[in-house]
């Protein structure tokens, strides 16, 4: 019995030391704060890549959303600097999610991937679109308010 309770107690440790380094690791901008090269849409098992014709204010528009979304911070950058690298924390967990916006002319490419596992049941996915529908109905409620 001794021995199942400190087997108990170990796995236990183990666990919060776990929860504990996802929540505490450090984020290197040098690390984060990059993009693929990438020319159109692409999904993958724990992100996604988004290539949107939005004119040159795209990146403004979607920082706007992004700074503002639950659990979201900025890691680096900003819409002077034509890119911006969000960090994304699961609601729980606390599991971080990258995503990097950038304009690109009259493009907007946007990525987003997770640091931690192998799929994030696309969770970045539904975030980035949903980021990207509001963004489009921005233009519209703003037309439609004058």
């Amino acid at each position: 019995m001794k021995r199942l309770m400190l087997f108990g107690w170990l796995v236990l440790a183990a666990v919060v030391a776990g929860l504990g380094f996802i929540r505490l690791a450090p984020s290197d901008p040098l690390d984060w704060n990059t993009q693929p090269e990438f020319t159109e849409d692409k999904e993958f098992r724990g992100g996604v890549f988004r290539v949107v014709r939005t004119g040159p204010g795209g990146l403004e528009r979607f920082h706007r959303i992004a700074s503002h979304a639950p659990r979201t911070s900025v890691l680096a950058g900003g819409p002077d600097d034509g890119m911006v690298t969000y960090i994304t924390r699961t609601q729980v967990l606390g599991f971080p999610d990258y995503t990097t916006a950038a304009q690109d002319g009259d493009l907007l490419k946007v990525y987003a991937r997770l640091r931690f596992g192998r799929s994030d049941l696309g969770a970045n996915k539904e975030r980035i679109n949903g980021w990207l529908a509001e963004m489009e109905a921005a233009p519209q409620e703003a037309s439609a308010s004058e």
